[in-house]
């Protein structure tokens, strides 16, 4: 089979954006990657979707394969060379550093799934391409035409904690003992909110969560009866060329919007924050370290340190770091050097999941995963799955995680607060 392209003019944006959307979900398979119209460094896609699956790679982290699933992911890419949409799980991290996890995941996504769409559909302001492998691009662009905005009240969730306050500070001490005693630097701890028995309409949650949240990183990600309802600011790994780029934040600060001196103080104030600069470089040195084992020999540079990019609930400190791949490296050597992400983990990086699994009180599932896309070409982008709501439609679990980068100098009561901050949107959309 091959795919052709047809390009349609769009007039109204936004409106499309949302009709898309609408159509997406009818599929059980649906990728929605939304750039929001940000502009940061490595802008390639403003709106990407694949909808419906013609192959699909699935695997389970409770099934055992002769394969591990990277080799089953190479295997998978090697054997075409269309547009794959998938995600990466959390807990692939126990195949790549032999380790193991005491939770299971409540919200039913594979440990690793990816798939040939269908459709292909690329959005920008002025255009829609659509991609099929028949002769119907003329009747999806009616259809998505077709498609008016869901206009129903949002209904209330009643989201719990899985620790208290006073338990998370006092994790946050037992994690600052092990740095104390040098078995590790930086830790990215993370506590979950969830709900049961909960109902939602997951598209129009993921518009009003973008609607108050619209970041640069963003997924509507839908498998059968799980949805990832992804307002993400961080980007994990694209490769353009030859490029590797990446750009781990490490550093939040409320924003101020009320007052723009007052908010532009704030972004210095993050700035020359010596606990965010010391978290942000330990990540940094740990992203060049990952990327050193698959780029060439003196090309991993710091493109940009200590970036501060405004959102529209935080201001974050984010870094740059690249290097060019060597020949020959795949895709799925790439990700045994770079996954987990090193802003979701900490330093040494090892450790720190074990430390991880036995200190947090749940399974992370997709949260610090990543979503994202592989081009024809090889080219691909992926996002760090974070500031996102996880639902089991099926199950009627409901899911979000926040974290934050515990050092030394970190105040634990200070954390707790910067993790309610990040969670702001979501708590907003769901209460």
């Amino acid at each position: 089979m091959k795919r052709t392209f047809q390009s349609f003019l769009v007039t109204d944006f936004n409106t499309i954006k949302q009709q898309m959307l609408s159509l997406g979900n009818r599929f059980n398979i649906c990728a929605f990657l939304d750039n929001h119209q940000y502009q940061l460094p490595g802008h390639e896609q403003e709106c990407l979707a694949g909808f419906g699956a013609v192959k699909e790679l699935h695997c389970s982290a409770t099934e055992p394969h002769p394969l591990s699933s990277l080799q089953r992911l190479q295997q998978f890419l090697d054997e075409t060379d269309d547009w794959r949409f998938g995600h990466l799980g959390y807990d692939l991290k126990n195949e790549i550093e032999q380790l193991h996890s005491r939770y299971t995941d409540a919200t039913g996504f594979p440990l690793v799934y990816f798939f040939v769409p269908q459709y292909v559909l690329q959005l920008n302001e002025r255009e829609l391409k659509i991609g099929s492998f028949e002769n119907d691009h003329e009747l999806l662009f009616r259809e998505i035409l077709a498609f008016a905005k869901e206009d129903e009240a949002l209904p209330k969730v009643e989201v719990k904690e899985r620790m208290s306050r006073e338990d998370y500070i006092s994790t946050i001490h037992k994690i600052q003992q092990h740095i104390l005693r040098g078995d590790c630097y930086e830790l990215n701890y993370c506590m979950e909110f969830y709900a049961e028995e909960a109902v939602i309409n997951p598209v129009q949650v993921y518009q009003s969560l973008t609607a108050v949240s619209p970041n640069p990183f963003s997924a509507f990600y839908k498998i059968n009866s799980s949805y990832l309802l992804c307002a993400s600011p961080e980007r994990f790994l694209r490769k353009k060329g030859m490029q590797l780029l990446s750009q781990p934040i490490k550093g939040t600060l409320k924003r101020n919007k009320t007052n723009t001196a007052v908010d532009e103080q704030l972004k210095q104030e993050l700035y020359t924050s010596a606990k965010d600069r010391s978290e942000n470089v330990m990540v940094v040195d740990l992203v060049r370290n990952d990327l050193s084992r698959v780029c060439k020999e003196g090309t991993v540079q710091v493109d940009e340190l200590f970036g501060i990019y405004s959102f529209p609930q935080v201001h974050q400190m984010i870094s740059t770091v690249s290097g060019e791949v060597k020949e020959d490296v795949s895709f799925a050597e790439i990700l045994h050097s770079t996954f987990p992400m090193g802003s979701m983990t900490g330093a040494p990086k090892r450790k720190v999941m074990e430390l991880i699994d036995l200190y947090e009180r749940n399974a992370r599932g997709l949260f610090s995963g990543a979503v994202g896309y592989i081009s024809p070409q090889g080219d691909f982008d992926f996002n760090v799955v974070i500031r996102s709501i996880l639902y089991n439609a099926t199950a009627h679990y409901l899911s979000y995680s926040v974290g934050s980068g515990i050092t030394w100098y970190s105040v634990a009561e200070n954390e707790y607060d910067e993790c309610l901050l990040k969670a702001a949107a979501i708590r907003k959309v769901l209460q």
